[in-house]
């Protein structure tokens, strides 16, 4: 029952569309109670009395009112009989029968009420879930997604999402509509007779004594298939992303066993899953039929020994046969708690890597930077590998400092420190004297703008990627655009600035999408700018276009310029060269060449190049 009630938390945001969904059921029990009571005097009246009966029981009048079975059955008796001498036994018949059909139809209106409301609070509650990951998500740090699979993140908010909705479903009939239906179905029969009612008091607690020893083993399999879907998304969305390359290593072979290897594992526990989740219907349904026998055999010899009506027995029978289906529904709503709560778990450990989050923000708020960058005797740690010790340097205000080196050096390390991707380990980064930690995050990367190695667009229009959440301002826009020298061939495009780029931006060349990036940058119109080898990917004549897009984007801007080109950084303030998380020179381009060390023999190398 607990995984039931942890299901049903989820849903308490809509009290209001449950309380609704649980007066409908209300009101269909009471007519389908209703429907099946009238069968009793219906065939012991109309079909097993003489015509002496009917009129002792007109000359009586009708029975004085009390809660209880007998006042029920003498009244219906009471009213068919007067219906049967003032008219005929068809007519009463007829008019039973018409009772029932609208019984019936209120029955099925209700609960077509109720199934809707609860359909109003599933949506509802799932769709608040998909928020609250997707939130959650969005202001988790950078390294979430540098540790986690995508697949994974995917899978979870799709699949794992999938199994909570069709759990609420499952949960709220169990809680909500079928312990209403057993509660007055029982109510009733044990108001018929106590003694045939015993055998539900035995029946009930050996149905959910075995449900219970199913379900418990039921969630392992449910959550390892869970994971093992997880990693078959993981691979598949890596496959996609890397499909270019795997044909070209001709690597097809390899990817596809891998595949059917996790999908085989998910679906043998899932196999195991549903065979258990199945036990479910078979097994409350096989002991109900047990009952009912037993009911048969020990109400058949009440009957035989004239101590029970006939048509009192037939009944209860019917009446009984109805908890069957309730309880069978109760028995899946566990189950599927358990699928349910798998899902759930693993849902909760995004919220847990959310908490953990040493991400903290602060409160200082800052319009634009007045003096200076300092980065004080930073140490950074990725786990156990240290990538710098004690690096400090400072850019001025207008000035531009370029960061190079060997890959693994540390350089794209300190690019994502400025905007706090990562928090610095050891000592600090300051603007104008103040820790960044002491940042509203906000404020902080509003100061910043950043463009990468890898150009990372929307499949969005071309104004949407530039103007990226900004209000659009035309005019802005478009010089943004002539800065960043993508102007010309935007308005070459089909629709121009409100031309679709496609996804990632696949519709567009390297240089185009760089540039791009680049317009958004000068759109933003940042104090900072941090360029992470913005054109070591490009072609020369792209990167001639993207080099002189940059130098009007850093022009009289504070800039951090990691490169891999140096041939792009000669004419920085200071260059910086780093060598396993240590700067090893500084300097200009022509102070460096001078010293005849590291930088020169990287110049060197890539001149040789």
């Amino acid at each position: 029952m607990k995984s039931l009630i942890r299901i049903i938390k989820l849903t308490l945001g809509y009290k209001k569309y449950i309380a609704g969904s649980v007066f409908f059921n209300l009101l269909s029990t009471f007519f389908g109670l209703f429907s099946f009571v009238l069968l009793a005097p219906l065939l012991d009246v109309i079909f097993n009395k003489t015509d002496d009966y009917y009129a002792e029981t007109v000359a009586k009048g009708a029975p004085e009112f009390s809660f209880s079975s007998d006042y029920f059955v003498d009244f219906i008796n009471h009213q068919l009989a007067s219906m049967i001498v003032e008219e005929s036994k068809v007519y009463a018949l007829v008019s039973v029968c018409i009772v029932i059909g609208i019984a019936v139809l209120l029955k099925n209106l209700f609960i077509y009420l109720s199934t809707l409301l609860v359909s109003v609070v599933v949506n509802k509650s799932v769709g608040d879930i998909r928020n609250n990951i997707f939130n959650t998500l969005m202001y988790m740090p950078v390294s979430y997604l540098s540790d986690e699979r995508k697949g994974e993140v995917i899978s979870k908010t799709s699949n794992d999402v999938q199994e909570i909705e069709w759990s609420m479903q499952s949960a709220i009939k169990g809680v909500f509509k079928e312990p209403i239906n057993i509660l007055v179905f029982l109510i009733t029969l044990f108001a018929m007779s106590l003694e045939l009612s015993l055998f539900i008091v035995i029946f009930l607690p050996v149905t959910g004594a075995l449900i219970s020893l199913i379900s418990k083993s039921l969630k392992k399999n449910t959550k390892s298939a869970q994971e093992h879907f997880g990693r078959l998304m993981a691979h598949l969305e890596e496959s996609l992303n890397g499909f270019k390359l795997i044909k070209a290593f001709s690597n097809e072979d390899r990817f596809v066993r891998k595949f059917e290897g996790t999908n085989s594992e998910f679906v043998r526990n899932k196999v195991r899953a549903y065979a258990k989740a199945d036990l479910a219907s078979p097994t409350s349904e096989f002991l109900g039929v047990i009952a009912v026998i037993s009911v048969l055999w020990y109400g058949g010899s009440l009957v035989f020994e004239g101590e029970m009506q006939a048509s009192f027995f037939i009944t209860y029978i019917i009446l009984f046969s109805q908890l069957i289906n309730p309880l069978k529904t109760l028995s899946k709503s566990i189950y599927d708690a358990q699928k349910g709560n798998s899902a759930l778990d693993r849902i909760e450990e995004i919220y847990q890597a959310k908490d953990q989050d040493t991400i903290v923000d602060g409160a200082l708020v800052k319009a634009e930077l007045e003096r200076e960058v300092t980065v004080k005797n930073i140490s950074f740690s990725y786990k156990t590998e240290k990538v710098l010790n004690n690096v400090s340097f400072t850019v001025q205000k207008g000035k531009t400092v370029a960061l190079v080196g060997q890959s693994g050096s540390g350089k794209s390390t300190i690019a994502n420190l400025v905007p706090r991707f990562y928090d610095v380990q050891e000592g600090s980064i300051e603007v104008d004297g103040v820790n960044i930690k002491d940042f509203k995050l906000q404020a902080l990367r509003d100061l910043i703008g950043m463009v990468t190695q890898e150009s990372i667009l929307f499949n969005d229009t071309v104004t949407n990627n530039i103007v990226f959440g900004d209000e659009v301002d035309q005019e802005k826009l478009i010089e943004a655009a002539k800065i960043a020298n993508a102007h010309d061939f935007i308005s070459e495009l089909e629709e121009g600035y409100e031309t679709n780029i496609g996804d990632g931006g696949n519709k567009l060349s390297g240089g185009q999408r760089q540039r791009l990036s680049i317009a958004r940058a000068v759109y933003k119109n940042p104090p900072i700018l941090i360029l992470d080898e913005a054109t070591s990917a490009l072609d020369t004549e792209s990167e001639k276009l993207v080099q002189d897009a940059l130098n009007k984007l850093m022009a009289n801007r504070t800039s951090i310029v990691i490169a891999h080109r140096l041939s792009t950084i000669q004419h920085a303030d200071e260059i910086i060269v780093l060598q396993k998380g240590n700067i090893v020179e500084r300097g200009s381009h022509q102070e460096l060449m001078d010293k005849n060390g590291t930088y020169r023999k990287l110049v060197e190398m890539q001149s040789f190049d």
